[in-house]
């Protein structure tokens, strides 16, 4: 698997990452299947969240044990978990970093990150600081921000954190027009969550509730015909645009199923790059629709 150094973090992360939302309440040996899966065959970048139901206690024990195996970041801000206190309370935010190190089964965190709070919180200053001092106490190597649109300008451009994590695919590529040029020049590290657009490329109808934005922007994408020299799987051509772009350093896949986790490694692995003229066709329609329909970052 091909390793990417993360920014100025200085961490080396696969290109191919494991967003873990999607594992919670999932059962154990099954989530176990799917993370030793990931970590044998290289990937080595774990996502996860305090607020993704129970995922960070099913991390810290089915995976803890090969620790020195995966970067791990997490993410912070919310009220979540019987916590009783007020989101994007600086001792919320401070309360949530220790239980994820307890959750998790670790000592250190390598990334910390911001969970999509809003310029006004940003602007406070007093969660930055929380995560701030964290790094300076060894509980985490970095900090981050997770989120799109102004939160996530604001936060690149005030050159306080080591990385961002942002919506970014093949029917939301505002990210490409907005944020990789100045995160790149602060030597952020990028992580693209969302990448194959929940699924909702060429799909017959929306994959989930969650999903019907995507699903709607792909279908007023699709619309004017094929993708010229598009692979012949539809997430594979999602997969294989987020990963044409240099900016992005590591994407996020969530999965419960090992087979799926195995098929994405392959495609990863075996079948990308994709053809320049399939990036160059999206990269096309999306720019002529964005403008015309004031498409923002779909968080």
């Amino acid at each position: 698997m091909e390793l990417r150094t993360l920014g100025k973090t200085g961490l080396e992360v696969s290109r191919l990452g494991v967003g873990l939302s999607e594992i919670r309440s999932t059962d154990p040996s099954r989530v176990a299947e799917v993370l030793n899966a990931a970590l044998d065959a290289g990937i080595n970048f774990l996502d996860t969240s305090a607020c993704y139901g129970n995922s960070e206690e099913l991390v810290g024990r089915t995976v803890s044990h090969r620790r020195d195996e995966f970067v791990l970041a997490t993410k912070a801000g919310h009220v979540t978990g019987g916590y009783q206190g007020e989101s994007w309370d600086p001792k919320t935010v401070r309360d949530s970093i220790d239980r994820s190190l307890k959750r998790l089964r670790t000592d250190h965190l390598d990334i910390v990150q911001l969970h999509t709070c809003s310029v006004e919180v940003l602007e406070r200053g007093e969660v930055i600081e929380v995560l701030q001092a964290a790094k300076q106490a060894g509980k985490t190597r970095a900090i981050g921000y997770s989120g799109d649109n102004e939160g996530a300008l604001w936060a690149v451009e005030s050159g306080l954190f080591d990385t961002l994590q942002t919506s970014f695919n093949l029917v939301d590529q505002n990210a490409r027009l907005k944020l990789f040029e100045p995160a790149v020049a602060q030597a952020m590290g990028i992580i693209a969550k969302r990448p194959i657009a929940n699924g909702a490329w060429g799909a017959s109808s929306t994959p989930s509730s969650y999903a019907a934005d995507y699903f709607e922007r792909a279908q007023i994408m699709e619309a004017p015909g094929q993708i010229p020299e598009a692979p012949d799987h539809r997430i594979l051509l999602a997969l294989g645009f987020t990963l044409a772009h240099e900016a992005v350093d590591t994407a996020i896949v969530g999965t419960q199923n090992p087979e799926h986790m195995r098929t994405n490694i392959e495609w990863v692995e075996n079948r990308l790059p994709i053809e320049d003229a399939a990036v160059a066709a999206l990269h096309e329609r999306f720019e002529r629709l964005v403008g015309e329909r004031n498409w923002r970052q779909l968080s």
